[in-house]
């Protein structure tokens, strides 16, 4: 047996077989549905994302409560750290359980208890997937997030695990437990043409293709875009320098570069921080880029971060976005707007062949910004062949993103903030 199978073995029995979860959620659910009227069985639970102060969970967590309807258990770690829209509070119902994804001994075993008797009246269970399935970012996280989808779907939960990506280096832990619950009927909804497919070649089936949550969102708020841009005159160039590239290599001398052109190009720069946490978030690196660039004429800054809405107000009123962070490609593309977006994870690919622009995806690698450069000459005009792809892919991308909550779904309308 190779070593990298020994590895997902010891992971697999740590975070799964050594916690007790298939067993203690499965005899949960059971005693207390068994208890239950099937009446009862109604509710919809929604294991978030992790958020906390990253636009883009944020994002997909709106996204999934605009096209839902009735009552949601929104299940997360730390309720301090969920930013809950006034016009969601009246149905939504946050349910506070620390250590259910992330924790470990006596206190995973009680979070995995209160998810049961959670879930016990539960018609539905949603699973944010996100990038948070293929074990890429923490092994354990993924595999109890699949072995609770398929725990629930073992007990006659509705589960789902909505728009997710999956990468071409996906862990051998993360394959085994997503491949499981599969079989046993959760519902896998892939977010993008190439992750589906790296998921069928890794033996995960059934799946079905569609896309990210977020292009299904209908809120817009134009208030940070009329402050932001009360005295620009200029078409909008959106900067985004991400934290997460930043840990591994030195952007800012590139960005330097990219500004250059845009300014010379007749574009006023917005730089806009899409994360803020303390491990990988941009503020720092977008602080990095304005200490260089921020005395310039025509490049300012957003001092914090917006809210999704606030930020699909500023793609509405911008010409083009560069960025580090897919989800502010989303909301860009739901504006028409080319969005060059860097790529390191194998999850813009997928994006990209949505809306045939694969020119959009650059490679985060040493001397980017030429290629950046050379892009936006191509994408930038209005009549650009990227602008009319965009143009004519959208519906049909906005469709597939509402098959995620089809069944769940709120009617369709449209309000302004």
């Amino acid at each position: 047996m190779s070593k990298a199978m020994q590895r997902a073995q010891r992971i697999w029995r740590r975070t799964v077989v050594g916690s007790g979860l298939p067993g203690l959620v499965d005899r949960t659910i059971i005693r207390s549905r068994v208890r239950a009227e099937p009446g009862e069985r109604a509710g919809h639970l929604l294991l978030a994302a992790p958020g906390g102060g990253n636009v883009g969970d944020q994002a997909m967590l709106e996204a999934v409560l605009e096209n839902t309807a009735g009552p949601v258990t929104l299940v997360v770690p730390d309720r301090a750290a969920v930013q809950l829209p006034a016009e969601f509070r009246e149905r939504v119902e946050v349910l506070e359980i620390p250590h259910l994804v992330y924790g470990t001994g006596a206190d995973h075993r009680a979070s995995v208890a209160s998810f049961g008797r959670a879930l016990a009246g539960a018609a539905h269970l949603s699973v944010l997937g996100a990038d948070v399935m293929d074990g890429r970012y923490s092994l354990p996280a993924s595999v109890r997030r699949s072995t609770l989808a398929r725990a629930a779907a073992r007990a006659g939960v509705e589960t789902r695990v909505i728009g997710f990506s999956w990468s071409d280096r996906a862990r051998v832990a993360a394959r085994r437990s997503l491949a499981a619950a599969a079989r046993d009927g959760v519902r896998l909804l892939l977010r993008d043409p190439i992750s589906a497919g790296r998921a069928r070649r890794d033996g995960i089936a059934p799946v079905e293709e569609v896309a990210d949550v977020v292009f299904a969102a209908r809120s817009v708020d134009g208030s940070a875009a009329d402050q932001l841009l009360q005295h620009v005159t200029k078409p909008v160039a959106l900067v985004n320098v991400s934290g997460l590239l930043a840990d591994r290599m030195d952007q800012t001398e590139e960005y330097v570069r990219i500004v250059a052109a845009l300014r010379e190009r007749g574009l006023h720069v917005l730089v806009l921080p899409h994360v803020d946490r303390a491990q990988a978030g941009d503020m720092a690196a977008c602080a990095a880029l304005l200490a260089r660039v921020g005395e310039l004429a025509d490049v300012s800054g957003v001092p914090s971060i917006l809210s999704p809405a606030q930020v699909r107000g500023l793609t509405a009123r911008a010409s083009i976005a560069v960025t580090g962070r897919m989800h502010l490609a989303v909301m860009s593309f739901l504006n028409g707007v080319p969005a060059i977006t860097l790529a390191s994870q194998g999850k813009v690919e997928g994006l990209m062949q949505l809306f045939g622009t694969p020119e959009l995806r650059i490679d985060a690698a040493p001397g980017f910004a030429a290629e950046v450069v050379e892009v936006v000459d191509r994408v930038l005009p209005a009549d650009s062949a990227a602008r009319e792809s965009i143009r004519q892919a959208l519906p049909g991308v906005v469709a597939m993103a509402r098959r995620n909550t089809a069944d769940l779904s709120a009617p369709v309308t449209t309000g302004q903030a």
